[in-house]
C-alpha cells in the first residue's frame, strides 16, 4: 500500500482570519496538551485557559473545544472556561454561557458500565467513567488491545451503541455522538453561523471533525504523524499547534 504524501503546513492563522469570519474547533489531548500514559496525568500549561480565552475573543466567540473527555473533566483541568465546548466526542455540547446546545445527551445503561468496570479491574486496565459514555484505556497494557476491542464490539452490537476508537482507547457512546455532529451543532447558530470552519485534531476520532469542517467550507488540520484521510494540512507537534494559534 502506497504511503500518504506529506501534508503541507497550514497558512498563517492571521491570513485565514483576514480572509473572512473563521470558526476554530480544537481537540484537547494530543492537540492542545501532550498525551500522557494516563488521562489524569496530563500537564496543562498554567496559561493555556487564559490564552484560549484571548483567542476566543479575537474570533468573536467562534472557538470551540471538542474533546473525547467529559465536560466536567475538561473543567477540572482547565478551570471554568467561557467558550463553546463539546465533550464525550460530541455527545454533550454547551454554548459559551454553559447552556445546552443540541439534543440532551443520554448516559450508558448501568449494566454496560458495570461490565466495562469489571473487565477493567480484572485485566488491570483503566476505565474512564463519563457522563455520556465509558472508555477502556489500554496504553499501559498494549497487549490487551484485541481483548478490549472485542468486548467493545460485543457490547456495541448487542446494545445498539457506537464505538469511538482512539490511541489505546475504545469508548462506547450512544448513536449520533460524533465530533462532526458537534461542528454541525455549533455552526447552526450564532456566533458560528456563516463562518468558515477549521478543525484541529490528532486522533482518528478527529476525522469526523475534519469532515464537519469541510461541510462548512473549511478544512481539517492533522496533528502528529498519523495517517489522515480528510485533513488538508498538518502540524507535527503540540508545540507547533500552540505556535500556529499564537497561544
Amino acid at each position: 500500500m502506497a504511503s500518504q504524501p506529506p501534508l503541507p503546513s497550514p497558512p498563517p492563522l492571521a491570513d485565514l482570519v483576514a480572509s473572512g469570519p473563521l470558526a476554530l474547533f480544537l481537540d484537547f489531548d494530543g492537540t492542545l496538551v501532550e498525551i500522557a500514559p494516563d488521562p489524569d496525568a496530563i500537564v496543562v500549561p498554567p496559561t493555556l485557559a487564559r490564552r484560549l480565552a484571548a483567542l476566543n475573543d479575537q474570533l468573536d466567540g467562534r472557538l470551540a473545544l471538542v474533546s473525547g473527555r467529559a465536560l466536567d473533566d475538561l473543567t477540572r483541568h482547565l478551570g471554568p472556561i467561557g467558550m463553546a465546548r463539546a465533550g464525550s466526542h460530541g455527545a454533550h455540547c454547551v454554548r459559551a454561557d454553559g447552556s445546552l446546545a443540541g439534543a440532551p445527551p443520554e448516559p450508558l445503561p448501568g449494566e454496560i458500565v458495570a461490565r466495562m468496570r469489571a473487565f477493567a479491574q480484572e485485566c488491570g486496565l483503566r476505565y474512564e467513567a463519563k457522563s455520556h459514555g465509558g472508555a477502556l484505556h489500554y496504553r499501559a497494557r498494549p497487549e490487551m488491545a484485541d481483548a478490549v476491542h472485542a468486548l467493545a464490539d460485543e457490547l456495541a452490537a448487542s446494545n445498539g451503541l457506537c464505538i469511538k476508537r482512539g490511541k489505546a482507547v475504545a469508548e462506547l457512546v450512544r448513536p449520533g455522538a460524533s465530533k462532526r455532529g458537534a461542528v454541525q451543532t455549533f455552526m447552526a447558530e450564532n456566533p458560528f453561523s456563516g463562518s468558515t470552519a477549521i478543525f484541529v485534531g490528532d486522533d482518528v476520532t478527529d476525522e469526523d471533525g475534519f469532515a464537519g469542517a469541510i461541510e462548512f467550507g473549511g478544512f481539517g488540520l492533522a496533528v502528529g504523524d498519523r495517517m489522515s484521510d480528510k485533513a488538508r494540512y498538518r502540524l507535527d507537534t503540540v508545540s507547533a499547534v500552540h505556535e500556529w494559534l499564537n497561544l
